[in-house]
């Protein structure tokens, strides 16, 4: 009981020291980490990154990806403004980067650096199916994920800490450590990563909605991922990311959402789905 006591105080102070609200989910979520202290280490660490990369610049590819992340970055400045958050994105430094890689990726760095790997363009197959991609990278960011994950980290860690403080047995340490290590992970690291995923995926659709780009390609967009796999995704609950197949199904329940959302912001009509 004593040492149920000390982890029950030590998670619920951090929690109530640091905690912002998601403007896109109204939700209280963790924040140890402020902004200001990630995004200059996030836009160093991006830096490096192209530094040691094969950057894709001049090619109609390379363009397209930077006018896909601006259209898109330009609609969460809008959503955010109409719904109260003006001056939310003050501190992003939008950066959209290709790379010739054969990886099929795409990432998000906190405040806005992203990267998109040569290797997912045969999967995106049109500007449409970038814009997917693109709205699930940019809601990453805008939903301070990065920052979240960071945090759980911590506390992740600090419980272990004070769970190997307050067990004085050696025995009874180590068994802690086994069924901590394994339970924090499968019980709460894991579906806690889910669940930002399934965030991403609904902020992204609003998002390329409202760039104008037709929503129900992102379905699409997963089920070419899907038969990319082969099959090979570990079960959905040793993951990171839900299973494609109840991302599809998932993606496609909301449709209507976005389509609803892209309206109210005179977003009536879609661009037609070229592909490359």
């Amino acid at each position: 009981m004593k040492f149920k006591k000390i982890i029950s105080v030590f998670v619920l102070l951090l929690v109530v020291i640091a905690c912002s609200t998601n403007p896109f989910t109204g939700k209280q979520t963790m924040a140890l980490v402020p902004n200001s202290q990630l995004f200059p280490t996030a836009f160093q660490q991006y830096n490096q990154v192209l530094s040691e990369s094969k950057v894709v610049t001049g090619t109609a590819q390379s363009e397209m990806i930077k006018r896909v992340g601006q259209r898109i970055s330009v609609a969460a400045e809008r959503w955010l403004n109409a719904n109260g958050y003006q001056g939310y994105l003050k501190d992003y430094k939008w950066e959209y980067n290709l790379i010739d890689d054969k990886t099929v990726n795409a990432w998000c760095m906190p405040g806005g650096k992203i990267v998109f790997y040569t290797g997912i363009l045969p999967i995106a197959q049109s500007e449409t199916g970038v814009a997917a991609i693109m709205g699930h990278e940019v809601a990453h960011a805008l939903a301070n994920h990065g920052q979240q994950r960071m945090s759980a980290d911590y506390i992740q860690q600090g419980v272990a800490l004070a769970g190997n403080i307050a067990i004085q047995n050696d025995n009874d340490r180590a068994a802690f450590n086994q069924y901590y290590g394994i339970g924090s992970q499968v019980g709460v690291m894991l579906p806690f990563s889910r669940s930002h995923e399934a965030e991403a995926d609904k902020i992204g659709l609003i998002l390329m909605a409202l760039a104008g780009y037709n929503p129900s390609e992102a379905a699409e967009l997963w089920k070419r991922m899907e038969a990319n796999s082969g099959g090979n995704a570990p079960p959905e609950i040793l993951s990171t990311h839900p299973s494609n197949a109840s991302r599809i199904q998932n993606i496609q329940s909301l449709v209507p959402m976005a389509v609803s959302e892209a309206k109210k912001f005179g977003v009536t009509s879609f661009k037609p789905i070229t592909k490359f």
